[in-house]
């Protein structure tokens, strides 16, 4: 049997932490919407961040379900005004990235991340499609460890996965197959 799951990067945020969508983003949200509505897909999670739950409402509005909150969705690492400063937490971000056993100040290794990631969609993955609201770096941190690291672009590694990327796996005899990465052609945003 093969299950589809698809990772949707959340839209366009705004500054600051645990910060709402932009108009911007509101509008890629609905583009996600419009583009996964008639998939089949029956089920819509997505990580605690206001962020990811804003990118999935328009979603499950469309599907006539709820969203269910996931924390095995998180991001690797977020940043609490107070506890330390931007500069720091970059830098452990990119250490984390380079040393992917690196545990970082304020969350978990990048192995970590995208074991916690592959855990959760394995247990997500059923018979329907699901569809998985998430963050850019645990993302990329799980196709690293699903693909490995020369599988995985640079820039995606670098740069993060855009706003509103579609991410569509397939599991099948208990191995993740990408069927498509980091996609953005959906928007019109």
């Amino acid at each position: 049997m093969v299950v589809t799951v698809v990772l949707v990067q959340h839209a366009e945020k705004g500054r600051g932490a645990d910060s709402g969508l932009t108009l911007r983003g509101v509008r890629q949200a609905h583009d996600v919407a419009a583009t996964l509505a008639d998939r089949g897909v029956r089920r819509v999670h997505a990580s605690p961040r206001r962020r990811t739950r804003q990118t999935a409402a328009p979603l499950a509005r469309a599907l006539r379900v709820r969203t269910v909150v996931d924390a095995d969705l998180a991001e690797r690492m977020e940043w609490v005004p107070g506890t330390e400063s931007v500069e720091d937490f970059l830098a452990d971000w990119r250490r984390a990235t380079a040393d992917r056993d690196h545990r970082p100040r304020s969350g978990d290794s990048s192995r970590a991340a995208g074991d916690r990631l592959d855990a959760a969609l394995r247990r997500l993955a059923t018979t329907a499609p699901v569809v998985a609201v998430t963050h850019g770096g645990v993302t990329v941190d799980f196709l690293r460890t699903a693909f490995g690291d020369s599988a995985v672009p640079a820039t995606l590694v670098a740069d993060g996965v855009p706003p509103g990327a579609l991410t569509e796996l397939a599991l099948a005899d208990d191995r993740w197959h990408l069927v498509r990465l980091a996609a953005t052609d959906h928007l019109t945003a």
